[in-house]
């Protein structure tokens, strides 16, 4: 019963069968080898852009900022959500890479509306060189608080970017379970809707840790190139990072493991539901946040279940405490049944 995070799971075996067939041998370093080359060719089919760059960085956070410094100068600001991973979880490296740039929070949810965005851009470019021009609009997508935007809402978003002529950021940790959620493809999720550079994100659907970013304006690939090296996140061993992604681009294995989150995540949905606890989020990939009595909690998690909490355990019984659940490709359908069964023994 471990729902603390899609970080946390184990490595598919194709993943590990894809390294040992990669160790064999000698292979040109920092992305020179055949594989790398193999994977490029992948995902631009995968993604319907023949043209597009591609390239391969160890973390969710390398991959953002790498991508963000190439379209925000650093007197120019980013716009985002509240509760956006470059806002609360990455240390302030999107200002450290792009020199300074500062984040503009677009109301306050983790679901930016149009209306709000649009609102944010009219404030800035309004001083002069008093405050700093207006710079990329970052979507997250699954969003940190579990929802999935809607094509309609992320149509909307990238419109009001273009209205301004602002590039559009997609902060795809979770981009496999959103698709999948969606029922589109990931081209129809990135470049047909306006998205200028896009995270394919393979680390918490089960890579060992990879990340692609998929930049559909060429133009910017020498600069991202140039980036990564600077920010001594170019892999020498390169083929360790392409083999991981090339099993995931395998017989829709990326598709699998996000289809496997996905549904433990629905199967826990309908069991918390039926218990008559309170979901939070109203839509849903792989992440429930949800509320119940701190008591509940305790007797939960003492039954054996790991997940965080927004609040402590220690207090009053009946406080009604938040609660997270992250639903990884490992889950079995037994450990859901359990935990739901403990919450239903609780409450």
């Amino acid at each position: 019963m471990f729902f603390a995070s899609d970080n946390s799971g184990p490595v598919p075996p194709q993943v590990l069968e894809s390294l040992t067939r990669a160790n064999e041998g000698y292979a040109m370093g920092y992305g020179g080898d055949a594989l790398s080359q193999q994977v490029t060719d992948k995902i631009r089919t995968l993604f319907e852009a023949p043209e597009a760059a591609v390239y391969l960085v160890p973390t969710g956070t390398a991959a953002n900022v790498l991508s963000l410094a190439c379209l925000c100068p650093p007197y120019a600001t980013v716009f985002c959500s509240p509760v956006a991973h470059i806002h609360e979880d990455e240390c302030n490296a999107p200002e450290f890479f792009t020199g300074g740039a500062k984040l503009t929070l677009v109301g306050e949810g983790d679901r930016m509306s149009p209306e709000a965005l649009r609102a944010a851009i009219e404030n800035e470019e309004t001083r002069g060189v008093h405050g700093p021009k207006r710079g990329p609009v970052s979507i997250t997508q699954v969003t940190e608080r579990g929802n999935v935007y809607s094509m309609d809402e992320l149509r909307a978003l990238t419109a009001v970017a273009r209205d301004y002529g602002l590039p559009v950021h997609l902060d795809g940790a979770r981009f496999s379970n959103a698709a999948i959620k969606l029922g589109v493809t990931p081209a129809e999720m990135s470049w047909k809707i306006g998205v200028d550079i896009c995270v394919f994100g393979g680390t918490k659907n089960g890579l060992m840790g990879v990340e692609a970013v998929v930049i559909f304006d060429a133009a910017k690939a020498a600069e991202f190139e140039y980036r990564r090296k600077r920010g001594a996140l170019l892999f020498s061993k390169h083929r360790y990072l392409a083999a991981q992604m090339d099993a995931y681009l395998t017989d829709t294995l990326w598709h699998d493991l996000a289809s496997r989150a996905n549904a433990r995540c629905d199967q826990a949905l309908q069991g918390l539901k039926g218990a008559g606890v309170t979901v939070l989020n109203d839509t849903h990939a792989n992440m429930i946040f949800f509320e119940m009595p701190r008591a509940a909690h305790r007797a939960v998690q003492e039954a054996g279940a790991v997940y965080h909490l927004w609040g402590s355990l220690e207090g009053t019984d009946d406080v009604a405490v938040m609660g997270r659940l992250v639903f990884d490709w490992s889950l079995e359908p037994e450990a859901v049944s359990a935990f739901v069964d403990a919450v239903r023994a609780a409450v």
